[in-house]
């Protein structure tokens, strides 16, 4: 016989306002009624609610086993895509806790616990964490851009919010700059995601570009065979199929005190700025050898004689 697993309608409300009133009934039930209807009221109410808990155990404990096979099944997934550790880290962490809440609000509401109220209190928490958080939240946004669009990765030389040096690490919240002198540069992914970045390293080989001043009546074309001579017997410049194009000089401008020559040529990204400071030293040292000077600013002044012009 089940008839003790049958809940009796109690005329006890507890979602009632009137919590006097509900004490009061409770009382008179208790009071009134038989011992013996009493317990099977009470060993019916225990063993409701111990399959409740054991659903909610079930619940909880299939629910958790899925949860782990969804997260491994994402790691599969982002290991054969080569994913960025940082958005596969970010992504799992965030499935996983979703679901963990899910879970959590599922497996209560199988004790029969009211989950309404439960879930707008997680929301107008999540509403205020995000509030109080609303800068870490856009430097997450700046770095889930920054990782799944990839501007430039670690090792890439950039210059971007008016710094310049080697990337050492990408975060999901901000990305870390090794400068030139080893300074250590932490720049938050928001503004880094939104301002305009200069990534150095992206291309194999880079333009170097040389202005430099002769004086007027100097030789140009001697300068000429000089210039391309430096840049011809350096092994670093770039002359083969390599080369985008060969190196070259050019008239660029009549400026008011000299004549502005224009000096270009190709070489590989790494070897760029060896290039253009040992070049600087010998186009210092071999113009002048070869009679070409450089100009001193000039001002012609005209003196007018007031006594004369009388």
């Amino acid at each position: 016989m089940l008839y003790f697993l049958q809940v009796p309608e109690l005329p006890v409300h507890l979602d009632s306002l009137d919590i006097k009133a509900d004490t009061q009934k409770l009382i008179e039930h208790v009071t009134t009624t038989p011992a013996e209807e009493l317990l099977k009221e009470l060993l019916s109410d225990i063993i409701q609610f111990g399959l409740k808990v054991l659903a909610a155990l079930l619940i909880y404990c299939v629910g958790a086993w899925i949860i782990k096979k969804i997260k491994k099944i994402l790691s599969n997934i982002f290991a054969k895509r080569h994913t960025e550790k940082a958005i596969a880290s970010f992504t799992m962490s965030l499935v996983s806790i979703t679901l963990t809440i899910l879970l959590i609000i599922l497996t209560v509401g199988t004790l029969g616990v009211n989950t309404t109220s439960l879930a707008a209190l997680l929301a107008a928490g999540g509403m205020a964490i995000g509030m109080a958080l609303s800068g870490t939240v856009q430097n997450f946004a700046g770095g889930i851009m920054l990782l799944v669009f990839k501007p430039f990765k670690a090792g890439d030389f950039i210059e971007a919010q008016g710094f310049s040096g080697t990337v050492s690490e990408v975060n999901i919240v901000s990305t870390k700059l090794r400068t030139t002198d080893n300074r250590t540069i932490v720049l938050p992914n928001g503004a880094l995601s939104g301002g305009t970045i200069n990534n150095i390293s992206q291309n194999p080989t880079r333009r170097v570009e040389w202005k430099i001043g002769v004086e007027y009546g100097s030789d140009t074309e001697k300068a000429r065979e000089v210039l391309l001579g430096l840049l011809n017997d350096d092994k670093r410049v770039l002359t083969g199929p390599d080369a985008p194009e060969l190196p070259s000089m050019k008239l660029s401008g009549l400026m008011d005190s000299s004549i502005e020559l224009q000096l270009r040529c190709w070489v590989k990204t790494e070897d760029y700025w060896d290039v253009l400071y040992d070049t600087n030293e010998k186009i210092y040292i071999s113009l002048p050898q070869n009679g070409i000077s450089f100009p001193f600013p000039q001002l012609d002044v005209h003196v007018v004689d007031q006594n004369n012009s009388k």
